[in-house]
């Protein structure tokens, strides 16, 4: 299976993490709250085609709109081959990072194990997609370059993205103030 860990290394998200753990002695309730937000967060961002920073997502190459046209069935064509009306408007709806199976979108996971929030995705592209680069010469499409499309909150040097830290502190500091 192949794997990727990126531990988040935001000082002000660890500081109030801290003082969580000075104030409580179970943060298993935090962190499946941070963990079911986060995750709800990260699906979101499939449907508006957008990552943690706001910016849209790149789009669909011509290579990939090819692979796309070429598997879409009989009810898309026309007798000639040719994609029929129902075939041109499925290939212009096509939105970056979602294929047939959904899976990328479908499989963000999350786990809270003692002091650890895992927030995952399980797919083996995973990474490639979230922080783009060249693809593999066994790949389907080798040697081509994929431009990162971020859809989890962390950036690969384990910083946050801003509105995301923003929206972790606000439930830390609610835990802190509340005891939610």
């Amino acid at each position: 299976m192949n794997a990727i860990t990126i531990s988040v290394q935001d000082r002000e998200v660890q500081a109030t993490l801290q003082l969580l753990c000075e104030r409580m002695s179970n943060l298993r309730p935090v962190l499946l709250t941070l963990g079911e937000q986060i995750v709800e967060r990260t699906k979101q961002r499939f449907v508006t085609s957008t990552g943690p920073d706001g910016q849209a997502w790149a789009p669909n190459s011509i290579a990939t709109l090819a692979m796309v046209s070429g598997s879409l069935g009989a009810g898309y064509r026309k007798k000639s081959g040719e994609l029929n009306a129902k075939g041109v408007k499925a290939l212009a709806g096509k939105k970056p990072l979602i294929g047939q199976s959904k899976d990328l979108s479908r499989q963000i996971i999350y786990a809270a194990t003692g002091n650890t929030l895992t927030v995952s995705s399980t797919p083996v592209y995973a990474a490639m997609q979230q922080f783009g680069g060249v693809t593999s010469a066994r790949s389907m499409i080798p040697g081509k370059t994929i431009p990162a499309r971020p859809f989890l909150p962390v950036r690969q040097d384990g910083t946050l993205y801003p509105q995301e830290q923003q929206l972790v502190l606000e439930t830390l500091n609610d835990f802190l103030m509340n005891g939610l």
